[in-house]
């Protein structure tokens, strides 16, 4: 058992966005005024220079590494004794070719050293399966193989590989916060696409961008010192003694079991808990940069001690910091909360933080979305249902929301009674499945409801339309028999693929099945993991399966989707629950008495507010004509024309299409060029000939001309465009969702820039935190 400087998702400080890479002061851009209670009395304090506190951290510090050295002569003592012993073991390579060692000395470096210098060259750290366990584990290139083995080699191109040098990279940050500003440590985690670290400054200190350059400068120094990174093993009362001028570290050291057995590692004259596994060296890390500063939490409690931030980004290769630095550049242009100001979409303001004032036009789109979705549910026969907002808590205790959840519920009292927003749907669609006797045959049931949900989310934790307090889910369950499993997940999986089809969107699948902790019997997990899994493999698409990862009430499929710039996001997930279902006594009549039915939670969009901001980054704005809420610009050449621009507005707008007039005097070059800017898809331009002939000169916002069309035809030409939701103008022969959005040819999935796995919860995870039984 080890103690981490990674922590675990319940104690990471705040949820995170890509965008908080990008703009550290737009955390609180959602209408949030956060603030420490404590704030007052550190502003009254007049902070030293940072170097007084370095110098008064660094007994702090010598001691560490004295103990360490301490610890480390243990660890030394055991290979020494290991040689001494001289047991052959056998190392088996993922080709099948088995080399020998000898236990508590060999070490994968050792192996890697046998083979093609490339590979050596290559490999961050290895996955170790012993002979008697299930699974493989991570392991330090330099730390001895103890027993018969498995050993496969990771690269950075490997999910593994990029989680150890993000974790490694996120130690040598922590080393430079350390020796510049003197500051106590509290995490440090790899994340989607980089690393962080939370540390504590005394006196009320916080850092700016000015602190960037030194940061990466002492950064840099330790990578050319290519300091090596050792490991220990030490008991809780020696990690205590270690740590105890750093109380962060002691809350999460006295946490642990008396008898847990701690892990620490040292890179220079750092020391800090960690599970590892690391790098061999610093000097692994070719480049680096400090991406952003925000703050957090600790504990992500509002009420303990303010942190200060600190994210960083590091490859193998210059050439990959390159591709990064111009993803980011992009990716700050397609902020959504940068777009959503300019388009005129929505905006937030602090009488209701967290909450989104969506404007006519973000409104048109917000509409659209959700119309969509119900178009889609007809299709595969959902029944939409409009449930209340405000419960009894005795529904949140059957539900246990009400001992799990409440700190995220907004609760108040009536007539003596005490009531909550609803934080999700699926209670109450248990209520209406027991509103009544049912029956095998009505069988599956499937209710889908776009109710307002509120989660009462930390004010620093709000991420503009990502992280919200009041939202609106595609929301739906389904209750069905459990041979009816299987084709249900066939329908979930064939409207996910016409759903983000329409969008362009890619995605990957994974299949998530029982944990150790987990409700039924092997016989019940057996069945739904073998229907969902029957089910991926019949969509003919490639998926991947996460082991233990899925909720203990049931396994799930959990979706990723990739935008343009191929960043990822959690949206869609499928959930077999077989927890609600006893917890609300819920069962239908069959021919030979009641049986239990199973619930599957499920959804696409996830929020809609979510998937607006994704799409929003996604198109660049640029929206596709059938979800664009600027359609068309009708552009009068002279005032003469106006009244005929007029008409044509009135008839497309019959037609359901969103229309607009420039009546304005100034010139129809200037008028066409802030009609593209504002991303209309279609500029009329209409003079005494159009009017004469009863026609629409056409142009696009690529700034294309298409000439001159009737009305009659031009209108039909659109709506068929957008009754089709395409992805490019009907008036281009070219197709694919690259030409409309932009997207870089050629390029690999990978993370959204800054997006903890740990620290961001996606909608279907505060699903699983909420059903803990």
């Amino acid at each position: 058992m080890g103690a981490d400087c990674c922590a675990t998702p319940e104690a990471l400080p705040g949820a995170e966005h890509p965008h908080n890479m990008q703009n550290g002061s737009s955390l609180l851009s959602n209408g949030s005024h956060n603030s420490h209670p404590s704030k007052g009395k550190q502003a009254a304090i007049v902070a030293k220079p940072h170097k007084d506190y370095v110098q008064k951290r660094e007994p702090y510090y010598h001691k560490r590494v004295e103990l360490f050295e301490q610890y480390h002569q243990r660890e030394v003592d055991k290979v020494a004794e290991a040689k001494q012993a001289a047991s052959p073991i056998k190392v088996t390579l993922p080709d099948g070719a088995v080399q020998q060692g000898v236990a508590g000395v060999t070490t994968p470096m050792d192996v890697a050293k046998t083979l093609p210098k490339s590979v050596v060259k290559k490999a961050v750290v290895a996955k170790v399966k012993a002979a008697s366990a299930d699974d493989a584990i991570t392991w330090d290139l330099l730390r001895p193989l103890e027993t018969d083995c498995s050993l496969e080699l990771c690269t950075f191109d490997d999910k593994t590989g990029k989680d150890t040098f993000w974790h490694s990279s996120s130690h040598i940050l922590g080393q430079a916060l350390e020796l510049e500003f003197g500051v106590d440590l509290t995490i440090g985690p790899s994340i989607e696409e980089g690393f962080y670290y939370d540390c504590y400054l005394e006196d009320g200190r916080t850092l700016t961008d000015a602190d960037k350059a030194a940061i990466e400068k002492r950064m840099q120094q330790v990578v050319k010192e290519s300091q090596s990174f050792q490991r220990v093993v030490v008991t809780r009362d020696e990690a205590l003694a270690m740590f105890q001028e750093n109380k962060f570290k002691v809350e999460i050291i006295s946490g642990l079991p008396q008898t847990a057995t701690i892990s620490l590692y040292r890179c220079g004259p750092m020391v800090d808990l960690c599970h590892g596994p690391h790098l061999p060296n610093t000097g692994y890390l070719k480049t680096q940069a400090v991406n952003n500063l925000s703050r957090a939490f600790w504990r992500a409690d509002v009420n303990k001690d303010p942190l200060q931030r600190v994210y960083g980004i590091t490859f193998p290769d210059k050439e990959s910091m390159k591709d990064y630095q111009h993803r980011m550049e992009e990716a700050k242009k397609r902020d959504h909360r940068l777009l959503g100001t300019q388009q005129e979409l929505f905006f937030f303001d602090r009488l209701s933080p967290g909450s989104c004032f969506f404007l006519p036009n973000g409104a048109r789109v917000y509409n659209t979305l959700v119309e969509f979705i119900r178009e889609v549910y007809w299709d595969y026969e959902y029944e939409e249902v409009v449930t209340p907002n405000i419960y009894n808590f005795d529904l949140w205790k059957t539900s246990g929301h009400a001992e799990h959840y409440k700190q995220n519920m907004f609760s108040f009292d009536i007539e003596k009674q005490e009531f909550g927003l609803k934080p999700m749907n699926c209670p109450g669609h248990c209520v209406i499945f027991a509103s009544r006797a049912r029956s095998y045959r009505e069988l599956p049931l499937r209710l889908a409801d776009f109710g307002v949900l509120h989660r009462n989310e930390y004010s620093g934790a709000l991420q503009g339309l990502t992280r919200v307090r009041r939202f609106q889910q595609d929301d739906a369950h389904v209750f069905c028999r459990p041979d009816q499993i299987k084709p249900e997940l066939h329908r979930f999986l064939q409207m996910l693929k016409v759903v983000y089809d329409t969008f362009g969107l890619h995605y990957k699948m994974a299949l998530s099945t029982r944990p150790q902790e987990k409700l039924g019997d092997d016989a019940m997990w057996d069945q739904a993991e073998g229907a969902l899994q029957g089910a991926l493999d019949e969509t003919g698409l490639e998926w991947e399966m996460n082991p233990g990862d899925g909720a203990f009430y049931g396994p799930k499929i959990d979706i990723t989707v990739y935008d343009a710039l191929m960043r990822k996001f959690q949206c869609a997930t499928m959930q077999l629950d077989f927890q609600l279902p006893i917890r609300f006594n819920l069962q239908y009549q069959t021919e030979t008495g009641h049986e239990r039915p199973v619930m599957l939670h499920r959804a696409i969009l996830g929020s809609v507010e979510r998937m607006f901001a994704i799409l929003t980054e996604h198109y660049a704005a640029k929206w596709p004509f059938w979800l664009s809420p600027r359609q068309v610009m009708v552009v009068p050449i002279s005032e003469a024309s106006l009244e005929y621009a007029q008409q044509v507005r009135l008839q497309l707008r019959k037609a359901k299409l969103h229309v607009d007039v420039d009546a304005t005097d100034r010139k129809m070059q200037k008028k066409v060029r802030e009609a593209q800017l504002a991303q209309y898809n279609y500029i009329l331009v209409v003079g005494e000939q159009e009017m004469k002939e009863q026609t629409v000169n056409v142009r696009t916002r690529d700034m294309e001309t298409h000439g001159m069309h009737s009305l009659k035809d031009l209108t039909a030409k659109l709506l068929e465009e957008h009754s089709s939701r395409s992805l490019v103008s009907a008036f281009k022969k070219s197709s694919g969702l690259h030409a409309h959005v932009g997207q870089p040819a050629n390029q690999e999935p990978v993370a959204a820039a800054a997006v903890s796995a740990e620290a961001e919860q996606s909608d279907d995870h505060q699903l699983d935190k909420a059903r803990v039984n």
